[in-house]
């Protein structure tokens, strides 16, 4: 299976948890449309899942398993280094 560049992945989680705290929450609970539609959605593709809770808690595991230092091109353009 690939697996999601870690800084890409660390972007996902951290905007799918901003838009579920700042984002209305729908009748059962679930953050509001941006983040069910599109981050959801991204975050499912990116982890192989199907569900955005197998998704976080699969994201989750993976930046866990992350080593400490990595640099990453990401998606929007911008080169990112990470040191411990």
């Amino acid at each position: 299976m690939l697996m999601p560049n870690p800084q890409v992945l660390r972007r996902l989680l951290a905007e799918y948890e901003a838009a579920a705290m700042n984002e209305p929450d729908n009748e059962v609970g679930e953050p509001g449309r941006r983040a069910r539609e599109d981050l959801a959605y991204t975050l499912c593709v990116s982890t192989g899942t199907r569900e955005v809770r197998q998704a976080l808690e699969a994201a989750r595991r993976q930046l866990a398993d992350a080593p400490a230092s990595t640099s990453a091109i990401v998606p929007d353009g911008m080169h990112t280094d990470v040191v411990n």
